[in-house]
């Protein structure tokens, strides 16, 4: 499995991609009926993957990686080096959503590996991120892999109730 950050080509995303990634945001349904990042989960479109992508990458210190197996888009990760908080000195992975044909197979911690190494290398100690309260599956999820809730607050974006994670690396 490889990842590779998602780059614009002359200031737009390759339309190719953006189909890649919609076709997985909308076959997790569930997750995205959960975070509400779009209006009808049932009808996820490219354009409002574009604007979501876009909007992930205006951040300067963020990065969006797709997660290929064999050639096959297996995950999209969003992460951010540095979060707005100044006194949060961690990196964060903002996103991690795994093909739904492949949850339960070993993708999600495959990536999630990668990711924390990606930060080890960068000389980072630790990793940061929050879960939606109302999504249990992935506070489990995260706490297998060895994250500890760490404390309990509103996201930036949408002020939903989230538990804070942090994993030493």
């Amino acid at each position: 499995m490889i990842l590779e950050p998602l780059v614009a080509v002359g200031g737009a995303l390759p339309g190719h991609l953006l189909t890649e990634v919609t076709a997985l945001y909308a076959a997790n349904r569930d997750f995205f009926a959960l975070s509400g990042d779009f209006p009808d989960p049932d009808d996820i479109r490219v354009e409002q993957v574009a604007k979501a992508l876009a909007d992930e990458l205006a951040h300067p210190d963020a990065e969006v990686l797709l997660a290929r197996s064999e050639g096959r888009l297996v995950a999209v990760a969003v992460t951010l080096a540095r979060h707005p908080d100044p006194t949060d000195p961690d990196p964060w992975l903002g996103l991690l959503v795994v093909a739904a044909a492949l949850h339960r197979t070993g993708v999600g911690r495959r990536v999630a590996a990668l990711v924390e190494e990606r930060f080890r290398e960068a000389g980072r100690d630790a990793v940061r991120l929050a879960v939606l309260e109302n999504n249990p599956k992935a506070l489990r999820f995260w706490t297998a892999l060895g994250y500890l809730v760490i404390g309990h607050r509103e996201d930036r974006a949408r002020h939903r109730p989230c538990a804070v994670l942090r994993k030493p690396l």
